[in-house]
């Protein structure tokens, strides 16, 4: 993102919505669903952690937002502020569990608890998975799914030591059929989905729900990492003929924290407009291969 908070162009294509198109989007929930309610968000600065935490700020929660960038931050803060918000900004990175514990005992000392958590802080890079260094591999799967987890339990440790209830959202992605290009995210995604089935369960004593949104080719900024012809054909990925937006992550995200997802536990909300019965996706645009004309069996 530009500091205009515009996106970036991908040969003349603009990927992503700007702020003033989040602060106005259409939603079907009310202003005030989560007054006097504390959500954090991880990844806050851009692409699905903005809009998400946008959208709980036009519902009336406060916000407490986490990443990377902290300029990209304090653009956020500025416009959650606008809606009223009462915002508590943290740069940091989620792979250091003990800058996650002190995000946590932060929330704790100033808001009295935590009421949502989303853990959605995570990134990729397109590349052959026989081409993966050790140092790319390992960035990938420690932000992903070590990271998710770091939050995840210190958030759920102090849900257990207060006695209040909890509410963890993971974001994740259409993995099912496999990711050709981004097959380290892949295996993340897979592990953060499965290890949220499985503290569910164990969780729900303590009244910790636990769930997943998985979008699949949904536009945000980060289409400009991929090449131009991976970008375009992300479209074709689904029955519908089209990318999902940013909005369609979040509002999955306010259905599930809401009054609405009370009964929801251990699931994965797909938001991907069909695409696990329909498309492929290939990060780095399909390969020749798979384009040929004559599909005769080759021997």
């Amino acid at each position: 993102m530009s500091e205009s908070g515009e996106s970036k162009t991908n040969e003349g294509k603009v990927y992503g919505l700007a702020e003033a198109e989040l602060a106005e989007r259409p939603t079907v929930f009310r202003e005030d669903l989560f007054r006097e309610k504390t959500v954090l968000v991880s990844g806050a600065g851009s692409g699905l952690g903005r809009a998400i935490a946008f959208l709980f700020a036009r519902l009336g929660a406060n916000l407490v937002i986490c990443g990377r960038d902290e300029a990209k931050l304090r653009g956020v803060e500025k416009w959650l502020q606008g809606f009223g918000a009462t915002v508590d900004v943290h740069p940091m990175t989620i792979r250091d569990p003990e800058q996650v514990a002190a995000l946590m005992e932060a929330t704790w000392a100033r808001h009295g608890g935590l009421d949502v958590l989303i853990n959605n802080a995570g990134g990729q890079f397109p590349q052959k998975a026989i081409d993966y260094s050790v140092k790319g591999w390992n960035a990938v799967i420690d932000t992903n799914l070590n990271g998710t987890w770091y939050m995840m339990q210190a958030a759920a440790k102090h849900w257990v030591a207060e006695g209040q209830p909890g509410n963890i959202i993971n974001i994740v992605s259409i993995f099912q059929r496999g990711q050709p290009d981004i097959a380290h995210t892949c295996a993340a995604r897979a592990g953060v989905t499965y290890l949220s089935k499985t503290v569910a369960v164990e969780w729900a004593p303590p009244r910790i729900r636990v769930n997943c949104v998985a979008p699949g080719c949904v536009e945000t900024e980060g289409f400009n990492v991929y090449p131009p012809k991976a970008a375009e054909m992300y479209a074709y990925s689904n029955p519908m003929l089209r990318a999902g937006d940013v909005q369609d992550v979040a509002e999955a995200c306010v259905y599930l924290a809401a009054p609405s997802g009370k009964f929801i536990n251990g699931e994965v909300l797909a938001i991907d407009g069909g695409q696990q019965m329909w498309g492929d996706v290939w990060s780095n645009g399909r390969p020749e291969y798979f384009d040929a004309a004559d599909w005769t069996v080759r021997r």
